[in-house]
């Protein structure tokens, strides 16, 4: 003991600063020496990540300008020209030539004398709106009902039977007949796209709250009483929410896609959407000189659904926690 005593001395420590007496602090003990974790703020560090991203969300904003900012601040009436039949079916160059340098001729006129450019925005802002309140309704019954089915064995057992008779109506056809007993308008279109498309969405998250709905953490839950709503929306949808997010990311751009469809073989809605206008310019598209109708309302729509898509999944992706580290 004189030996270790000694040795202690020397190195600077007495016996009262090695063996004092030190406080427990309860408070102190919970604390984890961590650094800090938002997950949001690494779900976005890792989306802006990748350069294509900002690429993507700069053309997305321009395109969101256009569709919602521009028609309106611009006084667009597509019959004004309708009595002039040299302001009909003009090529960009022809309209400059006639109207003057200006953005709205850029695309040329249409059938009606009308320019294609403000014909093609104001039909953007009608399917965008469209797939936007469609893509709201059915996520947000799709998920809330997918978590209680894919959690509850009764309730599974009544769902699966309704998806199993719901399921074998072709969607396209269903959208269709609703359309046209009820009427072609903008609202009958929600509807039949709503009325069960939140089906498939439910059922997809039916399977995956399966899979987690018996871990322990869940069981836990269930053993002190927790309502079952309450588990699906606290501890399971939460862990869900890089595949909520692609699926979002594929929904928007399908409704805008039905709509087109539908409006194509002239089965959709009667305002002048961009599927009203590809299908009224499809014979344009084989007379030479008038391919400007048909390809521009085309060309927007495929880049509205390919940026939106893009950059929902690469969200997607972004939101999956293992992405974080």
């Amino acid at each position: 003991m004189e030996q270790k005593n000694e040795l202690f001395t020397i190195e600077g420590y007495t016996d009262e600063e090695l063996f004092a007496h030190v406080d427990h602090s309860a408070l102190e003990s919970e604390k984890i020496t961590a650094p800090r974790y938002s997950y949001w703020r690494s779900v976005f560090r890792v989306f802006f990540r990748k350069k294509i991203n900002l690429v993507i969300l700069g053309i997305l904003a321009l395109l969101l300008l256009f569709t919602y900012v521009y028609p309106a601040l611009v006084d667009y009436d597509p019959f004004a020209n309708l009595m002039d039949s040299t302001a009909k079916h003009l090529t960009p160059a022809q309209a400059f030539e006639k109207f003057g340098a200006s953005i709205h001729w850029i695309f040329g006129a249409g059938a009606s004398g009308q320019p294609t450019f403000d014909a093609v925005w104001f039909g953007a802002r009608i399917s965008l709106s469209l797939a936007l309140i469609c893509a709201a309704i059915n996520m947000t019954i799709g998920v809330l009902l997918g978590a209680v089915w894919g959690f509850s064995k009764k309730f599974d057992i009544f769902m699966t039977e309704v998806y199993n008779i719901v399921a074998n109506v072709p969607y396209t056809l269903l959208i269709a007949v609703l359309v046209l007993v009820i009427s072609p308008s903008f609202w009958t279109m929600v509807f039949a796209l709503t009325v069960t498309g939140w089906m498939a969405i439910a059922y997809f998250i039916r399977t995956q709250v399966i899979i987690i709905r018996d871990r322990e953490y869940n069981l836990a839950s269930r053993c002190l009483g927790t309502p079952i709503t309450r588990i699906a929306t606290k501890n399971i949808l939460p862990f869900m929410t890089s595949v909520i997010v692609t699926m979002l990311a594929t929904e928007i751009p399908s409704y805008i896609s039905y709509e087109t469809f539908l409006a194509f073989i002239g089965m959709g809605i009667s305002d002048m959407s961009l599927g009203r206008l590809i299908g009224a310019a499809q014979s344009a598209m084989l007379t030479p000189g008038w391919g400007f109708e048909f390809w521009s309302p085309v060309l927007v729509t495929a880049v509205l659904t390919i940026s939106l898509y893009v950059a929902g999944q690469n969200l997607g992706d972004a939101s999956d926690p293992r992405t974080h580290m």
